[in-house]
């Protein structure tokens, strides 16, 4: 993820936004689970 430093994000910043993208679509799963 080398690429993401060029365009001006810190290494901490692409860190966060990738766990909440796994924490939403984790959430999403189990939601889909439950509705089932």
């Amino acid at each position: 993820h080398h690429h993401f430093e060029k365009k001006g994000w810190s290494e901490s910043t692409v860190v966060i936004r990738f766990w909440i993208i796994a924490i939403v679509f984790a959430l999403v799963g189990l939601a889909s689970l439950k509705l089932r």
